[in-house]
């Protein structure tokens, strides 16, 4: 019988092997719906770093940008002037906080690879950004959860990460081949994440979702 592992989401202890193949196997969550890679199959950090390396994200590339301006432009849309943000995970270009930068906003860096630095991740802000990152998080409870704390009352919470399809279309989805993938995200699994928040999931295609923090008292 194959191995079960706790959800890195939820905890839920009973997750069932949902898939295999001939680099790693996967595992879902039957109270979250989050398939997982077990941490037995994670890369090492330097060969992680060596992957992100290969990045060429350039804020001069206009093909970047509008494929930012997919979180981008709802995210815009529901900030006041002169917002203060942070955006997690901005990788070796960055391109979203310069973007936001143009409309008046200020933005904070965090990457634990290219931007290391811990004090973005003590301030409040009104808005967060995290795109192509969740499905790279190793503790996504843990860094979601932080995420979420970082927000002021009706601030807001962008995510950008490819959602989860049909199992019949699991083995054929070339997002789950990145060895850096180890999570993965479903309409449900957000859906979960939202009601343990107390909010609503505000989905945007396949691949964006926001979240706004409730009012204190509301």
């Amino acid at each position: 019988m194959p191995e079960t592992h706790p959800c890195p989401l939820c905890g839920f202890s009973q997750t069932r092997q949902f898939h295999v193949d001939e680099m790693r196997e996967y595992h879902r969550c039957s109270t979250c719906d989050l398939v997982f890679v077990p941490a037995a199959f994670f890369v090492s950090r330097d060969d992680e770093k060596s992957l992100y390396d290969m990045h060429e994200n350039d804020p001069q590339d206009m093909a970047y940008r509008d494929f930012l301006s997919r979180l981008f432009d709802p995210m815009l849309e529901s900030l006041p002037d002169r917002a203060s943000g942070l955006d997690f995970g901005s990788g070796p270009g960055p391109t979203l906080s310069l973007m936001f930068e143009e409309q008046g906003h200020r933005v904070r860096l965090y990457d634990p690879f290219y931007a290391p630095d811990e004090s973005a991740l003590r301030e409040q802000y009104d808005f967060i950004t995290a795109t192509e990152v969740a499905e790279h998080l190793h503790r996504p409870a843990f860094e979601l959860e932080r995420l979420w704390s970082l927000l002021r009352p009706a601030g807001w919470l962008g995510i950008m990460t490819r959602r989860l399809g049909p199992k019949q279309h699991f083995s054929d989805w070339h997002y789950k081949n990145d060895p850096t993938h180890v999570i993965f995200f479903s309409d449900l699994t957000f859906e979960w994440l939202a009601n343990q928040w107390e909010t609503t999931v505000h989905f945007h295609g396949p691949d964006v979702v926001l979240f706004q923090k409730p009012l204190k008292n509301s």
